[in-house]
């Protein structure tokens, strides 16, 4: 393990938390909020510390990375930063409980949008800021943002960081260079972000409820500035919220390949298709069940459309009760947020890319019973999938099956109706927010116990990143020398 290397690697992620918290204490500032300011100020204090502490250490550092490093450094990075990043919430008060601070902050970085606050709007506006901003940050990738702005390794060692933090079954180069790839991923995030602004605008909100609501919706995270989160904005604020909810659940590979006019690639996107075609499906059937249940035929439309959305792009924002819905939608509801997303956007849950290998797979295997003989390649978008990829995939549905169930199996301890835990294991696995029952739209996480709570955390994580770069922390052979 090249521990120096991956050091001031960390060392870096901090020095760019540290940065990103700036803004936050300077809101709190011209707020004349004193409280969060100090602690504002004493967090920088502690990330400086320990990211110059780290980087002075591991100084003259030599350059050898790999894969088994690239994985446990993203996964200690995002830890750090968790750890470091949750202090504004506790050294000010808001969260006096340091596992809840972490909770908070684990679930705003992981894009979960999974709560522990029973309201928000009483909170300082740096604060808020601060924890809407998580999303945004972690929503593309604290890494690839630093790959983007940095000229540290060669594309071996900036492969093994973008495809550890990267989500979907296999990460590839939009251009040759891996660090031209970061910015061009991140120049896409930003306009995105920029547009959903200027649109919340135009509808009448504030630009800070405008920024820190464009923060959750194009990182999907559903982090909100009000208690009821949308549900009290207008329809205009709320179609343009599904709008850009849905664009940023798509590949963003799809948005360059639109830029450089292939147009052809993402007509004939497999992926594009399903998510599309499960998005378009889920919210005609639901329509249909909600007949009566809403006053208008638009209102029902409205509603189905933002909250199959926002499940399934793992936001989590909320325009209604989905609770009250009857029992076929929120089986719907429940599909979606395992689904979840495409590979390769912000987005969380199983993937619809991953989806598609598994379901081909399949298929293959059953054709391999009928004709034994005969040679079967699985192909996605007219090409041959690389066997490397679906056995990946395998493994990824292996471990997700099992990381769910041991996760419901010990947070079953707090005597929830099996519902509450397993939608609650659901939605901070693939990191969408809500849940059912006692985590529904309109509830939170609080009344989870420390333990629970720990491993919620632990779920959003692996969840964020895949499952491995967790998972690799917890094996012996990843700390031998060798």
């Amino acid at each position: 393990m090249n521990y120096k290397m991956m050091g001031k690697f960390i060392g870096n992620i901090l020095m760019v938390e540290a940065v990103f918290m700036v803004p936050a204490m300077l809101i709190s500032l011209w707020e004349k909020e004193f409280g969060a300011v100090v602690a504002f100020m004493w967090s920088l204090g502690a990330i400086l510390v320990v990211a110059g502490g780290l980087r002075w250490l591991c100084r003259g550092s030599q350059k050898k990375f790999y894969a088994k490093e690239g994985l446990a450094c993203v996964g200690l990075s995002w830890i750090a930063m968790s750890l470091l990043g949750c202090l504004p919430f506790f050294l000010s008060g808001v969260i006096p409980n340091f596992v809840d601070a972490v909770f908070e902050i684990v679930s705003g970085f992981t894009t979960t949008g999974a709560s522990i606050l029973p309201e928000v709007e009483g909170l300082p506006k740096g604060i808020l800021y601060w924890r809407s901003f998580s999303h945004w940050l972690g929503g593309m990738g604290v890494l690839v943002f630093l790959l983007a702005i940095s000229s540290t390794g060669g594309n071996g060692f900036t492969m093994h960081l973008l495809r550890a933090e990267s989500p979907g079954p296999n990460v590839g180069k939009l251009v040759p260079k891996m660090k031209k790839t970061a910015r061009i991923l991140y120049l896409i995030y930003i306009l995105l972000t920029v547009l959903d602004v200027i649109f919340l605008l135009l509808g009448g909100m504030s630009l800070f409820e405008a920024v820190c609501t464009a923060f959750g919706t194009v990182g999907t995270g559903g982090f909100g500035v009000r208690n009821d989160s949308i549900a009290s904005y207008s329809p205009y604020i709320q179609n343009v919220c599904t709008v850009f909810m849905l664009l940023c659940g798509v590949n963003f590979s799809c948005f360059y390949l639109l830029l450089v006019r292939q147009f052809r690639s993402v007509f004939k996107d497999e992926e594009l298709r399903l998510y599309l075609g499960m998005a378009a499906g889920s919210i005609l059937l639901i329509v249909l069940n909600l007949r009566g249940f809403y006053d208008t035929l638009g209102e029902t439309v409205r509603h189905a459309a933002f909250q199959v959305v926002t499940i399934m792009t793992t936001t989590g924002f909320a325009t209604t009760d989905y609770e009250l819905w009857p029992g076929f939608s929120k089986a719907i509801m429940l599909t979606l947020m395992i689904l979840g997303a495409s590979a390769g956007s912000t987005g969380g849950g199983f993937k619809c890319g991953r989806a598609l290998l598994v379901l081909k797979s399949l298929h293959r295997s059953v054709r391999q019973v009928v004709h034994p003989q005969k040679v079967q390649v699985v192909r996605l978008n007219g090409h041959a999938v690389d066997e490397k990829v679906l056995q990946n995939t395998n493994a990824y549905l292996a471990a997700y099956v099992i990381v769910i169930l041991l996760s419901f199996f010990l947070i079953s301890v707090d005597g929830f109706s099996i519902t509450t835990n397993l939608s609650a294991v659901l939605a901070c696995f693939n990191n969408i927010g809500p849940g059912f029952e006692a985590v529904g739209p309109t509830c939170n996480f609080a009344s989870y116990s420390m333990f629970s709570k720990l491993v919620l955390i632990w779920d959003m994580l692996a969840g964020r990143l895949e499952i491995f770069p967790i998972l690799i922390l917890l094996s012996r052979s990843t700390w031998k020398h060798r």
